[in-house]
C-alpha cells in the first residue's frame, strides 16, 4: 500500500475523523495518480464520475506533499465550499501545520480609495445607490477581509459594486493612497505565504495570461496545479487569450473622469464635457444593435448600415479622451491611469474593427445595458500546451465529464495535453437501482409547435404524483424556461423558483429548505449543484445541449473543422453536447441513498443515428420509454417516504 493510499483505509485518520467516511477503491486510485504525477512533475487527465470522492482524492496527496500547490475551481460557489467546508476538515485530520488560503478576482474585493471617491460625490448617484453606498461604508467599518460576497444584505447585481470595486483598468496599484490597507493586496500577500492556495479558473488565466497586472507572481512560485470542473477550461482559456471592449468598461471610464473633475481637477471642464460625449456616442452605438440580449458574428454585423460609422465615433471620442487627459498628465494618479485607460482602451477597439484577419472569432454580445466586441482565437492548444510543457511543475485536470465513452481526445487536443496520463474512474453508485432514465415515447421534434406543451403536461404528471419530493426543470433556453415558468405558476403552489429571479446560491438555499420546490434553471444549473436526499427526486430535461448554431464562436469553429477536412459535428458539436448533458443528468443522484428519475424529452436520443453515443455517455441506469413507469417509480418513493 502506498504512503497516499494508507490515508484511505478504513483504520486511516480519515476514517476516524471524518464523519461518513467510507474507503472506495476508485478514489484510492485516484489519489495513488495524483501523488505520482506530482513527482514525475508530469499530466494527468481524471473523469471521476459522481460518487468517486475526486475532491478528497486530489486534496489528500497536495496536504501531505510538500512544496506549495494552487486548486482552481470553475466557480466562486465551488471555492468557497472547498475552503470552508472541506479543505478544514482534512487539514486538521492529516496536515495541522498547513496553511491554505482563498484568493477571488479584484471584483470581490472592496477598494477603499474607491469607496472614498464614491462618497465624495454620493450626491451625483440615485438614491437606491446612495443608500447602498451607506450599507457599505457601514459594512466596510468591521470587514477584516473586504470580500463583499460576504455582504449579503446587497443583491449580487448591486448597482454600487461597480463604485465600490476596482478593475484592472483603474486600479492605482502602488501608486494608491490606500495601498498599504488594500484588502486584494492583502488577500495576494496571504496567497503568496499559503502552502494551497483555491482560486477559480477565470482568476488562474487573467494570472497566466497576465491580464492582471501585480497577480502574475503566483503561479510560477507553486509545485502542482489541480483543475476541478475542468471541462470549463477550453472555453474560458480563450477567452482569456483573446481581447475584448465593452461599452461599460468605456461608460466606466467616462464616468471616473466626471469623478476626477468633479474631485481633484475642478478647473478642467474639459474633462466633464469628453466624458458626456463619449457617454453620448456609446448610448448612439448601443442602438445599432437589438434591444433584446444576443451573440452574433461581429464580422456580419460589421457590414449593416451605419455600424461602422458608428464604432468610428467611438474611436474618436476615445482619441479626444486621449488628448485631453495627455495635456494634464502628471496633475492627478486617477487621470494618469485613465490615460493609460483611454490609450489601451483604443488600441483593443483598432484591433476589433479589423475582422479580415484568420485565426480568430469576431463576435459580439448585447445585454439591455452594454455591447462587448470579443476578438477569440479558434485554438489554444499550442498556447496552454506549450506552457504546460515548459512548466516545472505537475498538472491535474479532473471533472465528472471529460470523456466521450472512454475517449479523451476532444478535451486533451483543445488544450494542447499531448502527453498528459488518462484516467477514467466509474461512479460506485448503483445507478441501476437507484435511477431510471425515461425517454416518453410520442413526442415531437424539439424544434415543433407543440413541443412546449408536450413537456408542460410532463412537467405537469411529474408534479402530480412528486408531491413531497424536489423537481429539477433543466433547459437550453431562457424562452423555454419563462414560458414554462410563466405557466406553472399559474397552476401549481409550490415553491418556484425561477433562475433569475435571486441569486443561484440563494435559489439552492430555498429549494433544499423547501423540500418539494420546482426549480427552473439553464446553463448554470446544469452543473456544480449538489442537492440530495429527497429534496431532489426528479430532473427533467427538455432537449439536447447542443450549443445554439448562431453561437459565433461554434461557427468559427465549426468553419476551421471543415477547413481542415474534419466532419464538423462530431468533432466539434457533438462532443461538447454529450458533456453538457452528462453534466445536468449528474444533478440526480449524488449520494448512495439518492434515488430518482431522470426524464429527458428529446427524441433524438432514439431517432438519430448519435443518440447511441449520448445513452452510453450517461450513468448506466435503467431505461423505459414508458412515461407511466417513470411515474410509477415517483410514486414509490413518494409512499416510501410517508410511511418513514
Amino acid at each position: 500500500m502506498t504512503a497516499v493510499a494508507q490515508y484511505f483505509s478504513p483504520q486511516s485518520s480519515l476514517a476516524k475523523t471524518v464523519t461518513g467516511f467510507v474507503p472506495r477503491a476508485a478514489q484510492t486510485e485516484m489519489a495513488t495518480a495524483v501523488a505520482q504525477v506530482m513527482r514525475a512533475k508530469a499530466s494527468l487527465v481524471v473523469e471521476a464520475e459522481t460518487g468517486t470522492g475526486k475532491t478528497y482524492a486530489y486534496l489528500v496527496p497536495l496536504l501531505t506533499a510538500t512544496g506549495k500547490a494552487i486548486i482552481s475551481t470553475g466557480t466562486k460557489a465551488l471555492q468557497e465550499q472547498l475552503y470552508f467546508r472541506d479543505l478544514p476538515l482534512l487539514r486538521d485530520a492529516i496536515a495541522p501545520g498547513k496553511q491554505v488560503a482563498l484568493l477571488k478576482g479584484r471584483s470581490n474585493y472592496l477598494c477603499l480609495h474607491r469607496m472614498q471617491q464614491a462618497s465624495s460625490q454620493s450626491g451625483e448617484f440615485s438614491k437606491v445607490v446612495q443608500s447602498q453606498l451607506v450599507t457599505v461604508r457601514q459594512w466596510a467599518q468591521r470587514t477584516e477581509d473586504g470580500d463583499l460576497g460576504l455582504l449579503n444584505v446587497l443583491p449580487e447585481d448591486a448597482e454600487v459594486l461597480p463604485q465600490v470595486t476596482s478593475t484592472v483598468d483603474n486600479c492605482l496599484g502602488r501608486d494608491c493612497p490606500d495601498y498599504e490597507e488594500c484588502y486584494l493586496v492583502k488577500a495576494r500577500k496571504r496567497a503568496l505565504d499559503a502552502d494551497l492556495v483555491v482560486v477559480n479558473h477565470h482568476l488562474f488565466f487573467a494570472d497566466m495570461a497576465l491580464k492582471d497586472v501585480g497577480f502574475g507572481e503566483l503561479i510560477p512560485a507553486v509545485d502542482t496545479v489541480v483543475f476541478d470542473e475542468a471541462h470549463q477550461l477550453p472555453d474560458i482559456a480563450s477567452q482569456y487569450f483573446g481581447e475584448a471592449v465593452s461599452s461599460r468598461q468605456l461608460q466606466e471610464l467616462a464616468q471616473d473622469l466626471k469623478v476626477i473633475y468633479l474631485t481633484e481637477l475642478k478647473d478642467l471642464k474639459q474633462l466633464d464635457r469628453i466624458a458626456d460625449k463619449l457617454l453620448m456616442t456609446l448610448r448612439e452605438w448601443r442602438l445599432m444593435f437589438p434591444v433584446e440580449p444576443q451573440r452574433g458574428n461581429w464580422r456580419d454585423w460589421q457590414r449593416r448600415a451605419g455600424v461602422k460609422e458608428a464604432a468610428a465615433d467611438v474611436a474618436e471620442q476615445l482619441q479626444l479622451v486621449i488628448d485631453v487627459t495627455k495635456n494634464a498628465l502628471g496633475r492627478s494618479k486617477d487621470l494618469d491611469q485613465a490615460y493609460e485607460r483611454a490609450t489601451l482602451a483604443a488600441h483593443k477597439w483598432e484591433q476589433l474593427q479589423a475582422t479580415e484577419r484568420t485565426g480568430y472569432s469576431f463576435w459580439y454580445e448585447t445585454t439591455p445595458r452594454q455591447i462587448t466586441l470579443h476578438q477569440t482565437p479558434l485554438s489554444v492548444a499550442d498556447k496552454f500546451g506549450a506552457y504546460i510543457d515548459a512548466a516545472d511543475m505537475a498538472w491535474v485536470f479532473t471533472s465528472a465529464t471529460l470523456a466521450v465513452g472512454q475517449d479523451f481526445s476532444h478535451f486533451t487536443e483543445q488544450l494542447g495535453l499531448s502527453s498528459a496520463q488518462t484516467l477514467c474512474l466509474s461512479s460506485p453508485f448503483q445507478f441501476s437501482e437507484q435511477a431510471l432514465l425515461c425517454l416518453p415515447r410520442y413526442l415531437p421534434q424539439p424544434q415543433a409547435p407543440e413541443f412546449f406543451a408536450k413537456v408542460l403536461d410532463i412537467v405537469e404528471q411529474v408534479l402530480s404524483v412528486n408531491q413531497t419530493g424536489g423537481t429539477f426543470l433543466l433547459f437550453t433556453s431562457h424562452r423555454m424556461l419563462q414560458r414554462v415558468g410563466a405557466a406553472l405558476a399559474e397552476r401549481t403552489e409550490r415553491p418556484l423558483l425561477v433562475q433569475g429571479s435571486t441569486s443561484k446560491r440563494e435559489l439552492l438555499a430555498q429549494f433544499v429548505a423547501a423540500g418539494n420546490g420546482i426549480l427552473l434553471g439553464t446553463s448554470s444549473f446544469w452543473e456544480g449543484v449538489d442537492v440530495r436526499g429527497d429534496a431532489l427526486r426528479c430532473v427533467v430535461i427538455d432537449k439536447l445541449p447542443f450549443a445554439s448554431p448562431d453561437d459565433p464562436l461554434l461557427q468559427a469553429r465549426v468553419e476551421d473543422a471543415r477547413m481542415r477536412g474534419l466532419d464538423a459535428f462530431s468533432q466539434v458539436q457533438l462532443p461538447q453536447a454529450i458533456i453538457a448533458l452528462k453534466q445536468g443528468a449528474g444533478r440526480l443522484i449524488r449520494d448512495q441513498d439518492d434515488r430518482g428519475v431522470l426524464i429527458i424529452c428529446d427524441q433524438r436520443l432514439v431517432g438519430k443515428p448519435y443518440g447511441g453515443t449520448f445513452l452510453t455517455s450517461l450513468p448506466a441506469m435503467r431505461r423505459t420509454r414508458d412515461l407511466q413507469e417513470a411515474l410509477n417509480f415517483l410514486a414509490e418513493l413518494e409512499a416510501a417516504k410517508s410511511h418513514e
